[in-house]
C-alpha cells in the first residue's frame, strides 16, 4: 500500500514507474524461465542412460590381464544379475586397453546395436571414452593424468537411479547473477585435490573478482580450450544447506575483460550422487568466508 500511494503521489510520473516496474517484471520473469529451463536440462542429464545416478562400481585395472564378471574369482567382481560370472578380460599394455569376451559372450557398442563383438580395442580419451553394453550392464575404461586406468561401471537400474527424488534449488534470485571482472594469469598451474587426496596440477585462467554481501571477492577460474570458464568453489551454506565440498559453476567467456557469474546455475559435482565418482575439491582461494544463497541444495546421500 505504502509503495501504491506513493506512485500515485507522483502523478504524471507513475505511468512511467508503473512501466518500468512492470518491464523489470518481465526481464524477472524471462530470467526465471531461463533458469527453470537449464535446471530441467541438468536434471534430464543426471537421470540419463550412464548419468551419474547408474554408477554401480569404480575399479582401478592393473597392467596385463584384468578378469571381469560376476564370479567370485574374478579380478573384478559385478554385483550377481549384472554380467555373467565371466564376462570376460580387460588387458592393460603398451597404453592400450583391450576387451576380449569370455567364449559364447557379447556385447554391443551401443544399447540399441544390432552387431554383436567379441572384442575390442577401448578408446580411453577424455573426448572419446567408449561405452559398451550387455543389458542393464555398461561401462568404459578413463585413463587419468598419472597413467592410471579405472574402469567405470554402470547400472541402468541402478537402486540410486529408481530411488532419486530429484535435484533440489534455492528460488531463482536474480541478485545473485553478479558482474564479474577476470584479469588472467599467465601459464599459471594450481594444486587441484579430489576427494581421495590426490593431487593434479591444472592450469588456472586467471581470477574473477565480484562483489557480494557488501564485500568484495575473488575465485579462480580453470579453462579448456573453447569452453567456458570453470570455477569450483564453496562457502558458507555448506554447513547447513548446500553440498559440504562445493559446488561447480561455468562462467562465460570474457569479453573486454568482464562477465557475469550466476550463482542461480552453481551445481553439485557427481560425488554429491555417487559414491562411484572423484571429484575435485575447491582450492582455498576459493572457499567463500560468505554465504551463496543460490542454486543447488544437497538432499544429503
Amino acid at each position: 500500500m505504502i509503495r501504491y500511494h506513493f506512485i500515485r503521489m507522483l502523478g504524471g510520473t507513475a505511468l512511467l514507474s508503473m512501466a518500468t516496474v512492470a518491464a523489470h517484471a518481465a526481464v524477472d520473469a524471462t530470467y526465471k524461465t531461463e533458469i527453470d529451463a537449464w535446471r530441467a536440462k541438468v536434471e534430464k542429464s543426471l537421470r540419463s542412460d550412464n548419468g551419474w545416478l547408474t554408477l554401480a562400481g569404480r575399479h582401478e585395472l592393473s597392467s596385463g590381464a584384468n578378469t571381469i564378471g560376476s564370479g567370485g574369482d574374478n579380478q573384478i567382481v559385478l554385483a550377481p544379475g549384472l554380467a555373467p560370472e565371466r564376462l570376460g578380460t580387460i588387458a592393460i599394455g603398451g597404453d592400450k586397453v583391450t576387451l576380449k569376451l569370455a567364449p559364447g559372450v557379447e556385447m554391443f557398442n551401443a544399447r540399441s546395436d544390432p552387431i554383436g563383438f567379441s572384442d575390442r580395442t577401448l578408446q580411453t580419451d577424455l573426448d572419446r571414452r567408449d561405452w559398451v553394453y550387455l543389458g542393464r550392464l555398461s561401462f568404459h575404461v578413463i585413463k587419468r593424468d598419472e597413467g592410471k586406468y579405472i574402469l567405470r561401471v554402470s547400472d541402468l537400474e541402478s537402486d540410486v537411479r529408481k530411488n532419486f527424488a530429484g535435484r533440489i534449488w534455492y528460488d531463482v534470485n536474480p541478485a545473485l547473477r553478479v558482474d564479474a571482472k577476470f584479469v588472467p594469469y599467465s601459464g599459471k598451474k594450481i594444486d587441484i585435490v579430489n576427494v581421495l587426496g590426490e593431487i593434479s596440477q591444472e592450469p588456472v585462467a586467471g581470477y574473477l573478482e565480484f562483489k557480494l554481501n557488501g564485500k568484495t571477492h575473488r575465485l579462480d577460474a580453470l579453462a579448456d580450450p573453447g569452453e567456458p570458464l570453470f570455477v569450483i568453489f564453496s562457502d558458507r551454506t555448506g554447513e547447513t544447506t548446500t553440498y559440504p565440498s562445493g559446488r561447480f559453476l561455468e562462467v562465460a567467456m570474457p569479453k573486454n575483460g568482464k562477465t557475469v557469474i550466476d550463482f542461480n546455475k552453481a551445481y553439485n559435482p557427481p560425488c554429491a550422487f555417487s559414491a562411484y565418482t572423484t571429484c575435485p575439491l575447491p582450492p582455498p582461494q576459493n572457499v567463500l568466508k560468505t554465504s551463496v544463497a543460490a542454486g543447488e541444495k544437497f538432499r544429503g546421500h
